[in-house]
Parts: structure tokens; sequence; C-alpha cells
């Protein structure tokens, strides 16, 4: 048995794409598995196909924007499980385009599911994680968050950017007991290529996505992460096809 099984994971964005492939992976090694997003049937759909194969895993409807909502998740898991060992703040947007077209909406998206959403996440679980001693924050970057996509993505890499820079500040601040990973993908296979609404950068990410990786390449990692030993914390993982320039 891995040394995730057992461990209760929160896994935000679980109803398709990194989060989705992360929840199917986690729950092959065992894992107790807390899955949310806003679309509650393919949770349910999720949850189901998980538990049919022997694994444990309840679904909690949540948009990561909220809160409330948040939180919810977090003390839904310590209803059912008693305790959270690792938080995986999945959820995202990718809305690409320039910014002479002065989305403002997607851009107060994006700041609110990509920023605030794991900000809301750490604040939800981080009392429950200093209470416990423990805990694992496994926050989802970007290879975006490392070089700003131009042009088209200059709003999202700002986004991932801050991820990166919540991450280690986080890393610097709890850290004596709190371990903290940041994930920057490059281009996986998922809906996250789907949400925008131009046009032509849509076209753009469709002929950059032909080489995307599938996305249980970025379970893999994560299980990685989440299996060393409470002593080790592996602090960020990069990874993209082996064919990608960006």
């Amino acid at each position: 048995m891995s040394t995730i099984g057992k461990k209760v994971v929160v896994i935000t964005g679980a109803s398709s794409g990194l989060g989705e492939a992360t929840a199917l992976h986690l729950a092959e090694k065992g894992a107790i598995l807390v899955l949310s997003a806003r679309r509650k049937e393919r949770l349910d759909a999720l949850v189901a196909l998980i538990v049919a194969g022997g694994g444990h895993a309840i679904a909690v409807k949540a948009d990561v924007s909220s809160k409330a909502e948040v939180q919810n998740i977090i003390d839904k898991a310590v209803e059912a499980f008693g305790r959270v060992d690792v938080v995986i703040n999945n959820a995202g947007l990718m809305a690409i385009a320039p910014i002479s077209l002065t989305k403002t909406d997607e851009w107060d998206r994006m700041i609110d599911i990509n920023i605030k959403g794991v900000l809301y996440g750490i604040a939800a679980a981080l009392p429950l994680f200093e209470k416990q001693k423990s805990g694992h924050f496994i926050n989802i970057a970007s290879v975006a968050g490392i070089k700003v996509f131009s042009p088209g993505g200059a709003v999202y890499s700002g986004t991932k950017f801050a991820v990166k820079a919540i991450s280690e500040g986080l890393r610097h601040e709890v850290g004596a007991h709190i371990r903290t990973t940041t994930i920057c993908p490059g281009a996986v296979d998922s809906e996250l290529k789907l949400g925008g609404s131009d046009e032509q950068s849509s076209k753009m990410l469709v002929d950059l996505y032909q080489q995307a990786i599938p996305a249980d390449s970025v379970a893999r990692a994560i299980a990685y992460a989440i299996e060393q030993p409470t002593d080790v914390d592996i602090n960020e993982i990069v990874l993209r096809p082996t064919c990608q320039e960006f």
C-alpha cells in the first residue's frame, strides 16, 4: 500500500481534467477523497465509479469563488472522515484574449477562481492543519506562472504567478509541520483550453494543445509529492510535453 493510503484528500475542480484524473489515480492508491466542483452530476458519477472500484469518496458541490462554499468542503470532509490530510487547489479558469479586448468579466472570473479560490482553500484548511500539526497544500499553477503567456495570456499568467508567490510565502510561514507543493503544468489535455470567448485566441489554443499530454501525467506528479516522507516537502514540480517550447 502506498503511503497515500487512508489519507483524506480534498480536490477542487474534480469534475473533469486534472482533478478527475487525480481523483482516479489517488483512489487506486487508497486515498479517501472529498471531491468538489460546480457540476454535481459529474461529481456524483465520479464518486460512483470510485466506490464501485472499492474506493472511498464523497462529493461536495462548491464554487471556489465563494469563501463560504469552500469552507463547507473542509467542514464536510471533517464531518465525514474526522480530518483532512491534503488539499489540492486545482479549480482554474484560462480565458485567453489580448488585453486590448478588455474582457474584464473574464479577468474577474480568473482572479476569483485562480487566486481567490486558492486563498479560500488555504484559509479553510490552514487552521485545521495547524491544529493537527500536519497537512499538505498542493496548488496548481502553470508554466504560464513561470513565463508570461503572451500575446493573449497576460492576465491568466498574472493569476498563476500569484499562485506561485502565495505558495512560496505559505511554505515559508507555516512549513514547520505543513507541506506546500506548487504544480506547474504545460499543455495538458483538459477543458482548460475552452475557458475563453475570443475566437482567434481559441483557435491558437487548439493548435497549441495538439501537443498536450494526458491529464494523468499531472496526477502522477501530485501522487509523487504526497507520498514522500513527512520530513520531505516537494516544493515545485514543472512538467510539460517534451516537445513544448513554451
